[in-house]
């Protein structure tokens, strides 16, 4: 097996999303956890860009044993002294020095001749080899360098003792076939390069970050850059949860390949870095989006329920997550259904069955997304059911701030249908006096609880009543998306137990 150096620059291109900036003991709090992840190598700054990077990775290089700490430092001689200084008491420390290389940089940036930039990187590469035994460095666009003079700046980095050089897509820039014929043609054109480890550090700006380490890998490439969430500037980095579950997953094509990752810290990692970043991690992100274990297609979900392997390719516990999970939502089949009621330890026969996924559709229809609590309700509202005196046939509402609210309910009654209208001092005060005008009679409310059900805008209220009629009083419970619907159902179920 062949070792793929995973280097997390999280801490340091990950911070440099805008709005993503972490204080130093948060800094901290992520390091260790990527220790507990099993990268090989953490970045944990720039240490010349502020008092608080440099702090940070000096804090880090203190606490982290496990993994080599990195610094990282333009070609720049107080950088390099910054770095150095940062890492001194790292246990496995290694200085990052980077120099732009592509004709736009050169002539823009630095304006500079070729010539000049390969004396500046073996310079600088051997003042950071003087401070410390393990280099790494960048031609910064190498993507958009033309490929001879990157060789040349190549083998001059080497040459003054860089171990590791990282070819960067700066500006994800780059596809795949033409970043895996980059590496391959450096593997053959620079005299040295047996020397060093040849590292990766892609860009997601034309969302090929992933795709391109992946084949930048196949092409010779042993330490590839990564970020958690595939956080970084701009579109951000190539993920780290999407490089390591590729490798694992597509053993066919990378199996002769290992890395250190214990993939069952990579959805703690994931939640860590969002909470701390404030970065929400969208529904349908790869591996680690609160969608990518979830199944709502009643199609998709019976043959899940079948076989896990028939719509996934990875099992959810190695990334530490417990289980895959069905979504009960509009798309949702009788099998899924079925199958969560029994979990939840209803045994219904197949009339029932239907009478419950009839409703349970009609509730999708109005909910994105129908949670445990919610099917419980439907349930017992069925399993209540017994010949009824009145039954709810619809009601409607008129209210507002400056009108007298007035309710017009619908309502089987004894066998026949009544529609009849009341205004009341609130909107649930009038549908009750409709439904009392129906039944002929004065009823007293002694009790009235709402409670959502489940969470979210659209989550069903759960209504409570407690009501006297005569000398007899009863309870009622009723529930729905809209709070005077699940008002009406309750005071119709407290008085069928009584009339």
């Amino acid at each position: 097996m062949e070792k793929i150096i995973v280097f997390d620059t999280t801490l340091r291109d990950g911070e440099q999303a805008p709005g993503a900036s972490l204080t130093s003991e948060q800094k901290i709090e992520v390091a260790y956890q990527l220790q507990n992840l099993g990268v090989d190598v953490i970045e944990a700054g720039f240490p010349i860009a502020s008092s608080d990077d440099f702090n940070a990775v000096s804090m880090v290089s203190r606490r982290i044993k496990n993994s080599i700490v990195c610094g990282l430092a333009r070609c720049l001689s107080k950088d390099i002294d910054a770095a150095h200084e940062a890492l001194k008491k790292a246990k496995r420390p290694r200085i990052h020095i980077f120099l732009a290389t592509s004709k736009i940089h050169l002539k823009y940036k630095f304006k500079k001749a070729e010539d000049e930039i390969v004396n500046i990187a073996k310079r600088m590469t051997r003042m950071a080899r003087n401070r410390c035994g393990d280099i790494e460095f960048s031609p910064e666009d190498a993507t958009r360098t033309d490929r001879d003079f990157l060789f040349r700046v190549v083998e001059a980095a080497i040459s003054q003792g860089a171990g590791t050089i990282n070819i960067p897509d700066t500006v994800g820039y780059s596809y795949p076939q033409e970043f895996l014929s980059i590496i391959r043609d450096i593997l053959n054109n620079v005299p040295n390069i047996n020397k060093a480890v040849i590292s990766v550090h892609c860009h997601n700006d034309l969302g090929l970050a992933v795709a391109n380490s992946l084949s930048a890998v196949l092409g010779g490439a042993r330490q590839v850059h990564c970020t958690i969430n595939g956080i970084g500037e701009r579109a951000g980095n190539a993920s780290l949860e999407e490089f390591v579950m590729a490798l694992k997953t597509r053993k066919d094509v990378f199996g002769k390949f290992a890395v250190s990752v214990n993939t069952k810290e990579i959805y703690r990692s994931s939640r860590l870095v969002s909470k701390l970043t404030g970065f929400v991690v969208p529904p349908n992100k790869a591996i680690v989006g609160k969608n990518a274990f979830r199944h709502e297609a009643g199609i998709h979900q019976d043959a899940i329920l079948k076989k896990r392997t028939t719509y996934e390719i990875m099992n959810p516990k190695d990334i530490g997550l417990t289980k895959s999970e069905l979504v009960l939502g509009k798309h949702s089949g009788r099998h899924a259904l079925t199958s969560r009621l029994k979990n939840l330890g209803f045994k219904l026969d197949k009339k029932k069955i239907e009478v419950v996924f009839k409703k349970f559709k009609d509730l999708a229809d109005k909910k994105k997304e129908v949670f445990d609590d919610d099917l419980i309700a439907l349930v017992e509202e069925e399993t209540r059911k017994k010949k009824k005196a009145l039954e709810m046939v619809s009601v409607k509402v008129l209210t507002g701030t400056d009108i007298i609210p007035n309710a017009t309910v619908k309502i089987r009654y004894k066998g026949k249908v009544y529609e009849v209208s009341s205004t009341g001092d609130g909107p649930v005060d009038a549908c009750y006096k409709a439904i009392d005008k129906v039944i002929g009679r004065h009823t007293k409310l002694l009790a009235y609880k709402l409670d959502a059900i489940t969470r979210g805008k659209d989550a069903q209220g759960l209504v409570g009543v407690e009501v006297k009629f005569g000398n007899k009083t009863a309870s009622g419970k009723g529930a729905s998306t809209d709070i005077l619907e699940a008002s009406t159902k309750a005071y119709i179920d407290a008085l069928n137990k009584i009339i």
